[in-house]
């Protein structure tokens, strides 16, 4: 029997469409054949950003619960090596005493972080070498850098913190800080104690700098994304999110979500931070 053009450009039409079927339900999993549970801790820098992912992921994947907690960037990096969670979020390169366990770092996003000091407070800006002199203890009265008579309140991040260590290394540049200060959990915690406390000064992340506080400029520049982008503003870090070993499907979906180009369009510059593609 002769079997005409269209009925074989039918049947190869069929066979496509059962092909493209199978290869849908064999390759790249979709949003409902996606689930389990994915869980984080760590930088309290990153909340902002992760926390809009989280909700935007579990929209798009709705069979998969994601937990995600701050504590600092160092309590992240020692729960994840111990599997405690499946990510740790951190604002700084892995510690040394994890080095060789098996952990792997996926950067984020640029993390820009600001001074800011209480409203009281009639300084705009500070150079580096002043930033130094306040927070390891030399200069203590806002008079000293060509403000009030006034005593100066440091207000930051304790030894665990990604934050802390990134102002040690990017601004004190090693020298320590000094230990009359106020040790605040969190960047929010900085944040509401400075507001509420005159002539205080610390240090948050661009995400969390409100109308309750005043930023201040670094060495005669004040932040926004193009000069951090351009190199001009330095007091910045990138974030990372470490896994330990080759993770689930879940966990890494979320990475990839949090990564990609278009979550990150949409929402990092929005949130205060700097977007991988920007840097």
């Amino acid at each position: 029997m002769k079997i005409s053009m269209n009925m074989k450009f039918a049947a190869i039409l069929l066979a496509m469409v059962f092909t493209t079927s199978a290869l849908g339900i064999c390759g790249v999993a979709h949003s409902q054949d996606l689930r389990g549970t994915v869980s984080a801790s760590g930088s309290t820098a990153l909340l902002p950003l992760l926390k809009t992912a989280q909700e935007e992921f579990q929209n798009a994947y709705p069979n998969v619960t994601v937990n995600i907690a701050g504590g600092g960037s160092f309590v992240g990096q020692n729960q994840v090596a111990s599997g405690a969670v499946n990510i740790g979020d951190s604002d700084v390169d892995l510690s040394p005493d994890l080095q060789g366990k098996g952990l792997v770092a996926h950067m984020v996003v640029g993390i820009p972080f600001v001074f800011i000091v209480n409203h009281d407070v009639t300084v705009n800006n500070l150079s580096r070498q002043q930033y130094v002199g306040i927070f390891t203890g030399k200069i203590t009265n806002w008079s000293q850098v060509g403000g009030k008579d006034e005593r100066i309140t440091i207000i930051h991040r304790a030894q665990s913190s990604g934050s802390r260590k990134t102002i040690s290394y990017v601004v004190l540049k090693g020298a320590a800080f000094t230990d009359n200060a106020v040790i605040q959990d969190s960047n929010g915690a900085v944040r509401s104690a400075i507001a509420s406390t005159p002539g205080s000064i610390g240090y948050v992340d661009a995400a969390y700098v409100d109308q309750s506080v005043k930023p201040l400029a670094y060495n005669g520049v004040g932040y926004c994304i193009d000069n951090v982008a351009n190199k001009t503003y330095p007091v910045y870090t990138v974030g990372r999110m470490f896994t330990k070993g080759q993770p689930a499907p879940e966990v890494m979906a979320f990475i990839n979500y949090v990564t990609s180009k278009e979550f990150q369009h949409k929402y990092a510059m929005k949130l205060g931070f700097v977007p991988l593609y920007r840097l």
